[in-house]
Order: structure tokens, then C-alpha cells, then sequence
């Protein structure tokens, strides 16, 4: 009898996940946690490190272009208007004119009681000192750990002297994760942001080697300090690596290095979100909405496995949605008069996703509510300012009318970053490396892949990328499954009233010589946040020990030229064996 059907998921996953991590990586956050576990640890991506040359930015992206144009801003006040009128509440022209008391409105004072000590929460400046006693501790640790220590343990000879008392205590040499975000702009620390937009983030002032570096650290620092694996202990433990729709090949191959190159797992798979979201609730067949921080996808999954046609990739999320809060809230003089610094003080971002997870939903009838907005001066402590925040429907409204969210002007990877694989796909593109037929890799059937050039952003709004995504998916009993069956996952996708507001705008962007009359949004049976890690614990232990998985001895010695001037001994022999994986 096949003990796979006697045992129940989650006994299965606590006896065969001991020795599996699952890492699913993120552009604002990394979800990393063993795979026998119900959650992950969701840390920031990010990490933070001491500097010591002056005039230095303290976050490498303050460099990225946020200027909102004339024509933007033109174009953001004209789906105000459209979003306004469609949540029947004053446009803009109106807003000022028309006293509060002739509109209708709702009030969401105690809106979420759950949330309530969420919304009150204060952030305070991190630390940037080591103690000294720990400081010794580590020092004796990493002498004894043959020069392998980790990023957090390592502490530079450096001390404060700004006061004689704190003249023996020393930086840290790197911060990471939410600490990272809380350090105050005038400690000598530069934050970066290893993944942007769904991607490495490779533009001029950040190198391809040092996104690497900190990518490893990062995860090297949540093996240690969350999950307790030690260096030695990795041999015995394997990785699956869930990777955005958005990720490239070259992406790709860099993030097996680090994993298994340098972060020493066994063994390593690769998974994309859209085929562990179906997984990770249970089903087979569905139209994967993911609403990311700063990416959105779709693609449609039809018996477990992707149909690269349908996928979309929208550049908007929830750090979007953000700065448009902030944007209406000044443009009607409801913000204090504070320095609100969202790019320049990542504590404020904190502060903005806290209020909009507290009080943003999409609802007709205009809504407001008090609440408490905090500035945060360098070094100083939280200064409270209360006030009254309105039109708080509008601000998820962009993602349907991605016009009233003005992201960053963010520089994509240099073109050279994709020749890595776009001289040479067309030779290896149907080559048979020595498999053999059919790997009988059903995953990587799954891989949406661009033979030709890197995977195309668009600008449209979310309802019109689900309805073009499951129109291309084919047949019409398919087409008509797929929107009967949409999963919202993503932290934005716990907005309330998105589900009703997507079934909506999905059903009227179908056009009428489609035979179809129904749109249902499916609950999700994992948290939404969390689905695509989930799904990645579950494809682990199904495809545990098949030829899918990828040894680091394979990829060390066939892949990788470790020490060399160039991070590959050979790109084309290279490609070879990154497509005998990827493509059957």
C-alpha cells in the first residue's frame, strides 16, 4: 500500500520537512522556515551595513529617480476622478468645494479591532551598538569557526567618538531585516535592497557581486539566527527555492550559487509562486493573482502546471498603494506638517503600511476615520500627531487604475545582465543535454520562460490582466473553470472588499461575445502572505528525492568556476546545464 495515501499532509510534512528549508524570496520580504513548520519567519529583505566614508547615501535607492512628472501627475488626478466616481464620492475639482457634512460618509473609527494595538504601535531606532559582551563572545566564536562566521557575528574595530562613556562600544557591522529599517538616518549605515521590482537590483551604484553578497548574508543571518542551522549542519539539509514569476534565467542560476555554493545545502529545487500558491491551497487548477509590495503577477495553473501565455506582470503592490495614501492625505491637507520621507527613512513606510493595513478597504460612500500619524526625526524619539485621514477607499483603488500609483523611476538590469542566456537560447534551446525524452519533471514544465529577451512589465489595471490572462488560456470549458476559480494571495490581497471589487471588475472587463456569466474569487486556505511558501513545503516532500533536485556537487563542479575572474567557467556549457534542468 503507498504509505503517501495512509499518512495524513501534515503528518507527512512534519516527519519528511525536518531537513528542508524553504526559502521564498520577495522584493520587501524573504520567507524562510523549515518546511514541517506552520509559518515561515517573513524577515525584510534588506540589510543594512556600517560605513565609514563621509556623504555617503544612507539608502542606496535614495539615488532612484521619484519625481512625478507633469504628465503623471495629470494622469494620476484623472483616474482619482475615475476611482471617485466609481466609489460615488466628491472628484477632486469637487472636494473642495462640497463641506463635509453634504457627503455621504463612513466613519472607520474601531474598524478592526484585531488590528487595534497594531495601528497604536510606535517604532523606535535601532540599536546600532554591539554589546560589549556579546561582542567578545562572538569574537572568540568566529576564530573558532575556521573564518566562517556569521554576518551577524562579525564586528569592525571601530568605536563612537562622539562621548567618551561610549568610546569602547562598537558598530555592528551589519543590521538586517526590520532593525535594518528603524536605523536612524544619521548612524553611519547605508541600507540596501538587494531585490527591486521583482528582480536583482543591478542598476550602476549597486553591483551584480554585491546584491549576491547581501542576498547571502541575509539568508545565511536567518539560518543562524531564526532557524539555528549552523554552516556544518547544511550538508544534511536540503533547500527548495520558491523564485517570483518575475525572476530570469540569470536570476535563477545566481540564486542556486548562493544557495548551494554558499550557503552549503545538500541539495536544492526550484519552484515558481504561482504553481506553489495552487499547491499551497490544495487545488489544481486556478488563475494565481499574486499582489505583491512592489510587483504584481497573474498566470493561470491549469492540473498543476503553469501556462506561460497567461502570465502577467503589473509593476505596482502595496508599497504603491502606500505612497498614494500619503499623496491624497497631503493633497487635502490632512497630513501634519512633518518630513514624511518614505524612500529616505524606511521607518515612515513602516508607519504607512501599518495605517493602510488598519484602515484602507474598498467600499462606496466616503470614508474617514482619527488616527494617530507619528514623524520621526533623526534620532529622536516618536512624536505623536493626531488627525483625521480621508478618502481611504481611493488608495486600493489604484489597483485597478495603476495611474494613481507613481512608483519610482527604477532602472532595470543593464542589458549585458541578460546576455548571460539571450546570445546563446537559440542554440540550446531545444538540445537534448544527455536526459533523455521527458525528464519526467513535471515542475519545470511549469516555467513561464521568455526564449528572446526578459519578461515584459504592463501597464494595466488588475482586472483587465486577469481577463486578458485567462482569455489566452484557451479552451472555453478552461476559460470558464479559471474564472470561477481566482486565488488572491499577497498581503495586499487581505484588503477588505478586494474580493468583491475583483469578482466586479473582472465580470465587466469579460467581453460580451465571451459566453460567460460568473467570477468567483475562491477563498484561500492559507494565510495569503504565506501560500507560496506553504505550496513550496508541499511540492518539497511530493518531488523529495526525483531527478529534479540538484546536487551541490552538480552545480559546483559542472556550473560554477569558484575563484575565477568570472563567476562561470563557461557561459554556453553553463547554459547547457541550467536548461537540463528547466527544460524537459
Amino acid at each position: 500500500m503507498d504509505y503517501l495515501k495512509t499518512v495524513a499532509p501534515t503528518q507527512i510534512l512534519s516527519e519528511r520537512g525536518a531537513n528542508l528549508v524553504v526559502i521564498n524570496l520577495g522584493s520587501a520580504n524573504v520567507r524562510v522556515g523549515l518546511a514541517m513548520d506552520e509559518k515561515p519567519f517573513n524577515v525584510p529583505n534588506c540589510i543594512a551595513r556600517y560605513i565609514t566614508q563621509s556623504g555617503k547615501p544612507t539608502v542606496v535607492d535614495q539615488m532612484l529617480n521619484t519625481e512625478v512628472t507633469t504628465n503623471q501627475h495629470v494622469d494620476r488626478e484623472r483616474a482619482y476622478n475615475s476611482a471617485a466616481s466609481l466609489l460615488k464620492i466628491p472628484v477632486l475639482d469637487e472636494s473642495s468645494s462640497s463641506g463635509s457634512a453634504s457627503r455621504k460618509m463612513g466613519r472607520i473609527d474601531g474598524y478592526n479591532q484585531a488590528s487595534t494595538a497594531k495601528k497604536d504601535a510606535v517604532f523606535t531606532w535601532t540599536d546600532v551598538y554591539e554589546d560589549e559582551k556579546i561582542s567578545l563572545a562572538s569574537s572568540a566564536e568566529t576564530s573558532a569557526d575556521k573564518g566562517n562566521a556569521s554576518a551577524s557575528e562579525a564586528v569592525p574595530d571601530v568605536t563612537d567618538s562622539k562621548d567618551t562613556s561610549e568610546s569602547k562600544r562598537k558598530y555592528r557591522k551589519m543590521i538586517f531585516g526590520e532593525e535594518a529599517l528603524k536605523i536612524s538616518p544619521k548612524e553611519p549605515y547605508c541600507l540596501y535592497h538587494p531585490i527591486r521590482r521583482g528582480h536583482f537590483n543591478v542598476p550602476p551604484h549597486y553591483s551584480a557581486q554585491r546584491v549576491c553578497e547581501d542576498l547571502t548574508a541575509i539568508l545565511d543571518w536567518i539560518l543562524l539566527e531564526k532557524l539555528h542551522i549552523t554552516h556544518k549542519e547544511r550538508f544534511s539539509f536540503h533547500a527548495v527555492i520558491v523564485v517570483p514569476e518575475t525572476f530570469d534565467t540569470r536570476e535563477i542560476k545566481e540564486m542556486l550559487t548562493i544557495v548551494l555554493g554558499e550557503l552549503y545545502f545538500n541539495s536544492a529545487v526550484v519552484h515558481q509562486e504561482g504553481l506553489s500558491a495552487v499547491f499551497g491551497n490544495g487545488l489544481t487548477t486556478a488563475c494565481i493573482v499574486n499582489i505583491g509590495a512592489q510587483t504584481s503577477t497573474v498566470v493561470c495553473v491549469e492540473d498543476g502546471v503553469s501556462l506561460p501565455n497567461t502570465e502577467k506582470i503589473l509593476p505596482f503592490g502595496g508599497e504603491d498603494i502606500c505612497r498614494c495614501l500619503l499623496w491624497i492625505q497631503r493633497h487635502y491637507q490632512k497630513w501634519p506638517q512633518i518630513n514624511t520621507d518614505v524612500l529616505a527613512k524606511p521607518i515612515d513606510m513602516l508607519m504607512l503600511n501599518q495605517l493602510k493595513e488598519s484602515f484602507c478597504e474598498i467600499r462606496a460612500g466616503e470614508l474617514e476615520t482619527v488616527a494617530t500619524v507619528h514623524s520621526y526625526e533623526e534620532g529622536m524619539p516618536a512624536v505623536p500627531h493626531k488627525t483625521n485621514l480621508t478618502s481611504l477607499n481611493v488608495p486600493p483603488m489604484g489597483l485597478f487604475y495603476p495611474n494613481l500609483l507613481v512608483p519610482e523611476i527604477f532602472p532595470q538590469p543593464p542589458r549585458q545582465w541578460f546576455q548571460d542566456y539571450e546570445n546563446m537560447l537559440e542554440d540550446t534551446w531545444n538540445m537534448d543535454f544527455g536526459g533523455g525524452g521527458n525528464m519526467g519533471l513535471p515542475m519545470w514544465d511549469s516555467f513561464a520562460f521568455s526564449p528572446s529577451k526578459p519578461k515584459k512589465e504592463e501597464k494595466i489595471g488588475l482586472a483587465e490582466a486577469i481577463t486578458s490572462s485567462i482569455l489566452s488560456a484557451g479552451r472555453i470549458d478552461l476559460r470558464r473553470k479559471l474564472f470561477s476559480s481566482i486565488q488572491l494571495i499577497g498581503g495586499a490581497g487581505l484588503t477588505k472588499g478586494l474580493v468583491a471589487a475583483v469578482e466586479e471588475r473582472v465580470l465587466h472587463a469579460i467581453p460580451p461575445t465571451e459566453a460567460i456569466d460568473t467570477v468567483q474569487v475562491l477563498p484561500s486556505r492559507t494565510e495569503p502572505q504565506f501560500v507560496t511558501w506553504k505550496g513550496g513545503a508541499i511540492l518539497g516532500i511530493l518531488d523529495f528525492g526525483r531527478e529534479a533536485w540538484i546536487e551541490r556537487h552538480q552545480w559546483m563542479v559542472n556550473g560554477v568556476n569558484k575563484g575565477g575572474l568570472k563567476k562561470y567557467k563557461d557561459s554556453y556549457h553553463l547554459q547547457g546545464q541550467a536548461m537540463y534542468f528547466i527544460n524537459p
